[in-house]
């Protein structure tokens, strides 16, 4: 069952927004670190409370179609997969409109495209009509770290930076959005996520790839090589051949641990319930003062796309 959060709180965020403060807020998805998208000085305290880098640009949340539509230059595969996953955990990266409401470059590190989404959570939803902005919102943890999917991770994390924190409970998806960018000629799958690279390409048709050239602005977060990680060391396994020495844990699908002398954590094993749960395990085996993380290898396949790219990252040196 989710917290309560009365219409005051809601107001008080957003008067806290309007006013150029931060706000920790809940989505599908995990809790975001919000801001008003227009205003630059409050996008700039987003980047120095996260530690996080230049080149990697902010999701824009809105509370609609319509909102959406006066920040970037619509299109007719955007009017498609709007309709059919917004609300949801679809990030959808467009030129960024030279009318209406302006997105400082802060926001788009830099480029001339911006992603751009509707939350599905109510209180997201809430917060952004009363605040009647966008939100510019990344994870609400420092750069690279775990996601936080509840708002005690968002404490512990960030702790007094966050002027206020709404506590919607823990997040039903628990990682990122799919990111997909439409200022191509074909679309490209910038970051897979909530939604699958097949419900999507049935919608608009084949990605093409990802562009190798990442030295500027990154199109879409979550394109570093290293992202997502805990803070103690993570390795992806096979046959439960974990590390041969040192206290861990081993979070496990099929294959059983190969010693006897560690902690197991047995993990679901389809693909949005391990999703859902990843994140959480992760923070829960931080606190745990473990030597390592050993993770079972998830099958491989479209449906586990999204999986394996937080654990790939997660586990980057």
């Amino acid at each position: 069952m989710r917290p309560t959060i009365d219409a005051i709180e809601i107001e008080r965020a957003a008067q806290l927004l309007r006013s150029g403060g931060l706000v920790a807020f809940p989505t599908e998805t995990v809790y975001g670190l919000g801001a008003n998208a227009l205003d630059a000085e409050a996008v700039a305290r987003i980047y120095s409370v996260k530690r996080r880098p230049a080149t990697s640009p902010l999701i824009v949340h809105v509370d609609s179609v319509e909102m959406a539509q006066r920040l970037v230059k619509w299109n007719d595969a955007a009017e498609r997969l709007a309709r059919k996953f917004w609300p949801g955990p679809l990030t959808l990266v467009l030129e960024k409109s030279g009318d209406g409401m302006a997105i400082p470059s802060l926001v788009s590190a830099n480029l001339p495209t911006v992603g751009i989404r509707v939350p599905a959570h109510p209180v997201a939803h809430a917060l952004i009509r009363a605040a009647a902005i966008p939100l510019a919102a990344p994870s609400a943890n420092r750069f690279s770290g775990v996601s936080p999917t509840t708002a005690e991770h968002v404490r512990k994390g960030l702790g007094s930076e966050v002027d206020m924190i709404l506590d919607g409970g823990p997040c039903e998806v628990g990682i990122e959005s799919t990111v997909i960018s439409l200022a191509e000629l074909r679309p490209v799958l910038l970051r897979p996520g909530g939604i699958s690279r097949a419900k999507l390409e049935a919608l608009i048709g084949p990605f093409q790839s990802l562009p190798e050239n990442l030295e500027a602005g990154h199109a879409s977060p979550g394109m570093h090589a290293k992202h997502y990680s805990p803070r103690t060391p993570l390795y992806v396994v096979e046959n439960g051949r974990v590390p041969n020495s040192g206290r861990g844990i081993y979070l496990e699908l099929e294959a059983k641990p190969t010693r006897h002398d560690i902690d197991v954590r047995r993990m679901p094993v389809t693909p949005g319930e391990y999703a859902a749960s990843l994140y959480t395990v992760l923070h829960d085996s931080d606190d745990g003062s473990y030597g390592w993380i050993a993770v079972d290898c998830p099958p491989v396949g479209e449906e586990w796309e999204a999986v394996h790219d937080r654990l790939r990252r997660a586990a980057a040196l």
